[in-house]
């Protein structure tokens, strides 16, 4: 798989502490990546980070083999979407929230609301378009909210432990959905969480994080039978028991 995204020195600071100390990190087109680590680990910061939502203190960033000057990047985050643990959906109707990224990018009325309209079947909230979003179930709202994602057509998709709020059925089915919808479209994507994920069984690469850096990355199966250390090896037994197989 060809590269899609790769990054170089990134290091990030909140609060006068550093949060983020990434050496080099690389996506390639279609891989989807799970990073987990427990609360505090950076896993949010890594996130913003990638999307440039968060004041760098270095790195240098290539999409596409293209570097990303600051010029550009609001060019590279039109070809990025993000999804937050809570949704974070407009006071309209859920049509008009998916269908505003799409006219934010230049869309037509039209148009927009017609992709919105298969964004949303996509993930079986289709019969949803005429409700107020902030009517909806926390199932229903992060469905619409990962429809509005994918309806502009992201290169890269990242999402901020997009299952921790749900029910575990509700967990179960979405992931599901979100796994072969990721395989249908082909797109790439970072899943980062603190807990047992049921979307860890859709994903090529498994990244372990620990205060900021990445402390052993690689496929699932070899992480979870092979800890670098005790570390990766207690969090494997706290939050990964039965996710094997």
């Amino acid at each position: 798989m060809s590269g899609i995204l790769e990054i170089k020195n990134l290091r990030i600071r909140r609060g006068g502490v550093q949060v983020l100390d990434l050496p080099h990190f690389s996506v390639a087109a279609e891989e989807k990546v799970a990073v987990v680590g427990p609360n505090g680990a950076g896993k949010s910061s890594f996130l913003l980070g990638l999307a440039c939502l968060l004041q760098r203190e270095s790195g240098t960033f290539y999409f596409r083999g293209e570097s990303v000057a600051t010029h550009d990047e609001t060019a590279y985050r039109r070809q990025i979407a993000m999804v937050f643990q809570e949704p974070l959906l407009f006071d309209t109707t859920v049509l008009d929230n998916v269908a505003e990224g799409l006219r934010i990018r230049g869309k037509g009325r039209a148009e927009a609301r017609d992709i919105a309209r298969d964004s949303l079947e996509l993930f079986k909230v289709g019969h949803l378009t005429s409700r107020s979003a902030h009517k909806l179930s926390g199932g229903e709202a992060q469905r619409v909210s990962l429809a509005r994602a994918f309806a502009v057509r992201p290169a890269l998709i990242l999402m901020d432990e997009p299952f921790s709020s749900l029910d575990l059925p509700t967990r179960i089915v979405l992931a599901e959905d979100l796994g072969r919808i990721l395989h249908e479209s082909g797109t790439a994507a970072i899943i980062a969480t603190h807990d047992r994920i049921e979307a860890f069984h859709i994903v090529d690469r498994l990244v372990v994080m620990e205060s900021g850096r990445v402390v052993q990355e690689g496929r699932p199966k070899d992480v979870l039978e092979q800890p670098v250390n005790s570390f990766v090896a207690a969090f494997r037994r706290t939050s990964y028991s039965g996710l094997e197989g």
